[in-house]
């Protein structure tokens, strides 16, 4: 594999002329092609069932010749101008790969079939649109101007952001679902009638409020209970705040947050349109405050958690330690006593004394090393 691709050589230059812009514009459209040949290749394992039926072949088979047909013309640049010829080389190999393989057909899913399935269309898709807000976004009303789009551990945050949208769909489809399922089979109560006969938006604003109560002190805990924090760690160890830095999370840490977020919603009895209106609200808001971004927002900074907030929550900064837990409502901090937001923003980024390794893999398994030293 091409060395742009191990996490030691991410932080990237992208001066103009030296063919690494092209280099990582070949990969990033080579690398989703190819996910997105898989797709039309074998729909029925690779796509979401709920998202088939929406899908024309008619329009999406142009779309995916020309990111074929991007990544290809990159590469060759890059292959051209680049110091390192395999940059480019492997870009133009995964386009032709997906070029190979692409030519499938999605269909329609069947609703009285729900077997196992990896949604990479569904990776594929957030990728593509959150790229194309949150890109455009940073470099306009950077917070950090200095800081590169391909800045240092952004391939370690790339592959969480896969894992977390597809690996873990597979974990939920044994753990989660079952669990969902359960509860809706013995909680029956005429409260959860009640629950999901209010308006929707009244649901929207309850589950901000029942959810973030548990995910606070949850997030506080992983703050305060020493072996809780070396989990944690791996979520602070990113330096520089970007839209991909929200998915640096352990396993761990994603199993307890679905778990804890998911529990009082399925008790409850939400109504599935509440429900899903606050998931993609949450999935956006994640990235937002991870963002590279100056937005003070003056009034709203107060009401619901916003980069400033979050970025402070982040921060290294002696007195910005252990503050800012609450994941929406900046109500919590307030009511506990962990709120912190001074008129300046927050400048330094990452663990203070935690030697949190680089990569996925290492990340993995530093909370349990640690663990293992203090037996």
């Amino acid at each position: 594999m091409s060395k742009l691709l191990r996490d030691k050589y991410e932080d990237v230059d992208l001066t103009p002329g030296q063919g690494k812009g092209s280099a990582a514009l070949s990969l990033f459209f080579s690398s989703l092609s190819l996910l997105a040949a898989l797709c039309f290749w074998v729909p029925a394992l690779f796509t979401t069932p709920e998202f088939r039926g929406f899908y024309n072949p008619a329009l999406l088979k142009p779309l995916l010749q020309l990111a074929i047909a991007i990544g290809f013309g990159f590469g060759l640049y890059a292959m051209l101008r680049h110091p390192s010829p395999g940059y480019g080389l492997t870009g133009m190999l995964l386009a032709i790969l997906a070029a190979l393989i692409g030519s499938g057909h999605i269909e329609a899913p069947n609703i009285a079939s729900r077997n196992l399935y990896v949604g990479l269309d569904y990776f594929v898709l957030t990728l593509v649109i959150l790229a194309l807000v949150f890109i455009p976004l940073e470099r306009a009303f950077a917070k950090d101007p200095t800081q590169n789009i391909l800045r240092k551990g952004w391939i370690t945050d790339l592959k969480y952001f896969m894992f977390s949208h597809m690996g873990v769909q597979l974990i939920s489809f044994f753990t989660v679902i079952p669990i969902q399922v359960f509860l809706h089979q013995v909680t029956t109560w005429s409260f959860q009638l009640w629950v999901a006969a209010q308006p929707i938006w009244l649901q929207f604003i309850e589950l901000l409020l029942v959810v973030d109560f548990g995910t606070y002190w949850i997030h506080r805990a992983m703050h305060e209970i020493p072996a809780l924090w070396k989990i944690h760690a791996i979520h602070h160890s990113t330096e520089q705040m970007n839209w991909l830095a929200s998915s640096r999370l352990h396993l761990f840490e994603i199993l307890v947050n679905r778990f804890a977020g998911y529990l009082p919603i399925f008790v409850l009895g939400f109504a599935p349109s509440a429900v899903y209106a606050y998931l993609v609200f949450i999935s956006f808001h994640a990235i937002f405050i991870h963002a590279n971004l100056r937005f003070r927002f003056p009034l709203l900074r107060w009401v619901l958690a916003t980069p400033e907030y979050h970025h402070w929550h982040h921060s290294s900064e002696d007195e910005a330690i252990d503050k800012n837990y609450a994941g929406f409502l900046p109500l919590y901090d307030v009511l506990f006593g962990t709120l912190f937001m001074p008129k300046h923003l927050a400048s330094r980024y990452g663990t203070v004394s935690d030697p949190v390794p680089d990569g996925i893999v290492g990340q993995f398994l530093y909370p349990f090393k640690s663990w293992l030293k203090r037996q």
